[in-house]
């Protein structure tokens, strides 16, 4: 397997993830009757899991944590958000509607960060090829949305 395919493979993997996720968070939100509890939950695990992953890859790396510029720890905010969110309106509005918006969300914001090259992303233009697949999508969420 070449290192692009293991790759792809990997992130297909975590594409695969992400419904199943909101579905399981969304399904503990309700059962405690609060989504902001099964988030936190979901972070508590997650750190356990990440915190075993370092220790068995090496945990010197964290320690230039505090040389990195403040802007880089936004992440966690956003990845706060988006738990948040996906467990708090993935049962009202349906995990598959819920996993639509946030891929199409995530298209729009990746072309924009290629073609600008922001946060040190390599450059890659968007093309009238990649704009075509991004009005694809959005019109693939729009056809979801009429059933």
């Amino acid at each position: 397997m070449t290192p692009t395919s293991a790759y792809a493979a990997v992130m297909l993997a975590a594409g695969i993830g992400i419904p199943v996720l909101a579905a399981l968070n969304a399904q503990l939100g309700q059962r405690l009757g609060s989504p902001f509890a099964a988030g936190v939950i979901l972070f508590v695990v997650a750190l356990c899991a990440g915190i075993v992953v370092l220790f068995l890859t090496g945990p010197a790396p964290i320690l230039k944590a505090p040389q990195a510029p403040r802007h880089l720890f936004l992440a966690g905010l956003l990845v706060a958000f988006y738990i948040l969110s996906i467990t708090f309106v993935a049962p009202r509005f349906g995990v598959g509607n819920a996993v639509f918006f946030v891929l199409l969300g995530q298209l729009i914001s990746a072309a924009a960060i290629d073609h600008f090259g922001l946060f040190g992303a390599q450059l890659s233009p968007l093309s009238l090829a990649r704009a075509g697949g991004i009005a694809l999508m959005a019109a693939g969420v729009w056809l979801t949305q009429q059933v």
